[in-house]
């Protein structure tokens, strides 16, 4: 499959998987074309290559979007033995907007609703937000760069 065709197929019709890659766990996303997810996790590091491939087996993604990060190398060398095509993607304040995508879908309750957002932590990890953030970004560039004709 060439550059453009790939590039064309996250974009026109097929699902992708986003990494949010980290030390000890990464967080994942499989999104559709239209950037809504389909499938999110997150899990530990020794483990995602076995989580994706069972994901690649149930949505025959085109490509993995893997942010360029923490730890992202080793991650990148586990998941080649998927045989996606892997586009990194830059992650430049994906977590402040994973907590502000973790508040839009699970707003503050009682008394914490009165303190900003910016103030609070989510009661979770928010890896598989920062994830779908990732995949929205390589998403759009893909996007861009089918305007452009690139690739």
């Amino acid at each position: 499959m060439t550059g453009r065709a790939i590039i064309a197929g996250a974009v026109t019709g097929r699902a992708i998987i986003a990494v949010d890659p980290g030390r000890v766990k990464a967080g994942y996303a499989v999104l559709n074309p239209a950037g809504d997810p389909l499938d999110t996790g997150i899990c530990p590091v020794e483990s995602l290559a076995q989580r994706l491939r069972a994901l690649v087996a149930q949505y025959a993604p085109a490509v993995v979007a893997l942010g360029r990060g923490t730890n992202a190398k080793p991650v990148a060398d586990a998941l080649a033995p998927l045989g996606l095509p892997i586009r990194w993607v830059n992650e430049y304040e994906t977590t402040r907007h994973a907590r502000e995508l973790f508040f839009a879908d699970h707003p503050p309750r009682g008394w914490r609703r009165l303190l900003p957002r910016g103030l609070q932590l989510p009661d979770r990890p928010i890896d598989d937000y920062a994830a779908v953030l990732i995949g929205r970004r390589y998403l759009g560039e893909a996007e861009a760069s089918l305007a452009r004709g690139d690739a």
